[in-house]
């Protein structure tokens, strides 16, 4: 079973998340939304299928995660990723939440470092 298959993406706290997507509009050129950037590309196994990695600010008193910055990892099949982790005593922080674009979980590596997974749904 693959499992990890890229990043998903960047999250990172800041003390203005409006203006720092702005600064980074302006500065560095991303093409920012609601949610930060996304940045599109194809895999290089197999070139048709698209893929994403998105890059987010959020405020430096966001709950989201308790570190500056979080990193997401795209998975292939999470609910079996995160049976395959539970047998390897693996900490499970939450529930896999289902959303329009994909299933997320978070864990917490060796270190207790919350990490977010990604069972993406790319359009």
């Amino acid at each position: 079973m693959k499992k990890v298959t890229g990043i998903g993406g960047i999250l990172f706290k800041c003390k203005d998340p409006k203006k720092m997507t702005a600064w980074y509009e302006k500065n560095l050129g991303l093409t920012t939304n609601p949610y930060g950037a996304t940045f599109e590309w194809y895999e290089a196994a197999d070139n048709t299928k698209k893929g994403q990695t998105q890059w987010t600010p959020f405020s430096e008193t966001s709950k989201y995660f308790e570190t500056d910055f979080m990193i997401n990892y795209r998975v292939d099949n999470l609910e079996a990723l995160v049976e395959e982790l539970k047998e390897n005593g693996v900490t499970i922080v939450d529930a896999i939440e289902t959303v329009d674009f994909g299933k997320f979980v978070h864990i917490l590596d060796a270190e207790g470092n919350k990490v977010q997974l990604w069972e993406p749904i790319d359009a």
